[in-house]
């Protein structure tokens, strides 16, 4: 079963619904339009509202985007409150922003016209197959997500119409030559260094520090020394891997399962036809249909015919003829007549669909081209023993989760009743947990009343999928602040590690400022010694160094200038800047990819300052708790 959802999933055809959906938010306001209804809108730009139906259709169409990109670990982040609440706001923010562009360019005047967008659906890429706009793909694409031609047109529209906005803050920007000589001389500007460091470690040794700092501190400082409140925990983790499978695959399973997924393994049987279609459902149009139909039975042309009276455009240019499709792809009532067409130049009664009556003429037949069983028997055996497994896997889990809830003071009988083992840790704070037991759901259910307080096992939580595990908190240690005598050590290291700062710093202000003085006798005298030169450029490594050296004035001839900074472990850094360094450049282009930047950045920034103005001048108010799911 599992397999089969995977193999739904990486189909053709669902992404391309998906990439239907997600396309610049064209399908958002699906809901919104085909329902109506007193609920409070989730957000009121103006005068226009965004419904509750329209946000969570955008909500779920990105969720499903993100979904497929990042998988597991997006679920991850979901599970996160925080982040599920800033993601959706996120979408409303996003959609509240479109509406604004939307309202403008409306108050301009910008449209688009009907072969405008007649052309932007067939250059769809979503539409296309092998290059050429497949109009099955678009009329199929289109009834899966409940949307006739001129809805989809009518989202086509809208969309034009915010691009001709956007496009035009995108296309009125360019850039200077000598604006970009010195942007690609500052870019590529390296400076040439030399640093001497003060090793934290060399002045935290020497410190010496009393009984006296020492007890001070820790009574000063009691938060410092804080065990947080701790667990013993038991658990039992279930994992498809985990479970044996031991299932034998007759031959006669595996093929029994070839026969009825023959697709799979090559082409199935394909058609070609052509069609005439009347648009409507009532009688009017079934009698214009059957009157196309007696023209024909009369020996008119049936390419002629589809020129002049098919109501879809597309098609009747090409002679109402349709590109190859299987079965699955087409309306069921139309996908049925076509395959029922036995000859090539067999012509249908009339049928009617979802989208109107038709006319069908069968152009060819491409029949079904698949692999010998004996070829993928083996593939096939491996396939149906990932099912088996997946399947023990979910009984074994039901398993788990019913002797669980029957038997809640323990976990010995759950593990038993699913072949696993019970797992046990020694005090850990929640914040150390680590593997498993650090996922976000597992620590959300050991704070829930009944598994922290009443020591009750955990509901079956679902870490991923053909992933689950039980916890149950076995004891519990209060948050403490540790005694003096099992801190001594951290105490003392931290009081070394302060002083050495505090001495290491006084050490370099007084190097630093003789050496601005011209002066380098107590670098001589210190015991430390500059590095060799090297040359930085703004994207080296030494992110400490690159900061400070590249804020730094250029030197005069013959002389340094010199900062501090601190490298990431506290060791104190002085910085010798010898040189600055621009590269050689050329005359760049106006067409160059730099350029193109420059623009493309100038551009970004106009439509960010853009719809910063619109709010300001649009009263935007939000409704909608996006923490909300």
């Amino acid at each position: 079963m599992m397999e089969r959802l995977r193999e739904g999933v990486n189909s053709i055809a669902v992404k391309i619904i998906l990439s239907l959906i997600i396309f610049s938010f064209a399908f958002a306001g699906v809901g919104g339009y085909l329902a109506g209804g007193t609920e409070a809108p989730a957000a009121k730009v103006g005068d226009l509202e965004i419904s509750r139906s329209q946000f969570e259709q955008a909500y779920q169409n990105e969720r499903a985007q993100m979904q497929s990109q990042a998988g597991e670990f997006f679920s991850t982040l979901l599970s996160d409150p925080s982040y599920l609440a800033q993601f959706r706001r996120s979408v409303l923010d996003r959609m509240v922003d479109q509406s604004l562009l939307d309202q403008e360019a409306d108050r301009l005047g910008l449209r688009v016209s009907d072969v405008q967008i007649k052309q932007s659906i067939r250059d769809m890429q979503a539409f296309s197959s092998n290059g050429v706009f497949n109009n099955d793909l678009y009329l199929s694409a289109l009834r899966r997500n409940g949307l006739s031609p001129d809805q989809f047109a009518e989202y086509v529209r809208q969309d034009m119409v915010r691009e001709q906005l956007v496009n035009a803050l995108l296309s009125s920007e360019f850039a200077l030559e000598d604006e970009l000589e010195a942007l690609y001389k500052l870019e590529g500007q390296t400076r040439t260094v030399r640093t001497l460091t003060l090793p934290l470690v060399d002045f935290a040794d020497k410190a010496d520090i009393t009984a006296e700092q020492k007890t001070a501190y820790y009574e000063q400082n009691p938060s410092q020394f804080v065990r947080p409140e701790q667990f013993k925990l038991s658990y039992v983790e279930l994992t498809g891997a985990g479970v044996a499978d031991v299932a034998d695959i007759t031959d006669e399973e595996a093929k029994t399962y070839y026969e009825a997924n023959i697709a799979s393994y090559g082409t199935s049987e394909q058609r070609k036809v052509s069609h005439i279609m009347i648009q409507g459902d009532d009688s009017a149009a079934k009698e214009k249909a059957q009157e196309v139909l007696a023209e024909l039975n009369a020996g008119a042309d049936f390419a002629e015919l589809a020129k002049t009276r098919s109501d879809d455009t597309f098609s009747a240019e090409q002679g109402g003829q349709l590109d190859w499709f299987d079965k699955g792809v087409m309306d069921p009532a139309f996908e049925e007549a076509a395959f029922a067409l036995v000859n090539t130049g067999d012509v249908t009664d009339v049928v009617q669909s979802d989208f109107g009556f038709h006319i069908i003429k069968l152009d060819e037949v491409k029949p079904s081209d698949a692999k010998p069983f004996a070829e993928v028997r083996d593939e096939i055996i491996a396939r149906l023993k990932q099912q088996h497994a997946a399947e023990k896997f979910y009984a074994l889990s039901n398993e788990l989760a019913e002797k669980a809830f029957e038997m809640p003071d323990n976990l010995d009988e759950a593990a038993a009743s699913s072949n696993a083992e019970v797992t046990k840790t020694d005090f850990v704070a929640l914040n150390e947990l680590s593997g498993s037991l650090a996922n976000p759901s597992v620590v959300q259910a050991l704070q829930s009343p009944e598994v922290r307080e009443d020591g009750l096992n955990s509901d079956i939580i679902e870490i991923a999928p053909e992933h689950v595990i039980v916890v149950r908190v076995d004891d519990v240690r209060p948050e403490t602040v540790l005694p003096f005598e099992e801190v001594e050590t951290q105490v003392t290291a931290l009081l070394k590690r302060q002083e050495g700062e505090k001495a290491a710093s006084a050490l370099a202000d007084t190097l630093l400022s003789e050496l601005n003085d011209g002066n380098d006798a107590g670098v001589n005298a210190s015991g430390y010694a500059f590095s060799d030169v090297s040359e930085l450029a703004r994207m080296s490594p030494e992110r400490e160094v690159v900061e400070l050296v590249f804020t730094l004035p250029a030197p005069a001839a013959e002389t340094s200038e010199y900062g501090l900074t601190r490298s990431v472990n506290g060791d104190v850094l002085i910085v010798a800047l010898d040189g600055v360094k621009d590269p050689e450049t050329e005359s760049i282009s106006l067409e160059s990819q730099m350029a193109d930047r420059v623009a493309r950045s100038t551009a970004n920034a106009d439509l960010t300052a853009l719809i910063s103005e619109l709010k300001a001048n649009t009263e935007v108010t939000y409704s909608l708790n996006t923490a909300e799911q």
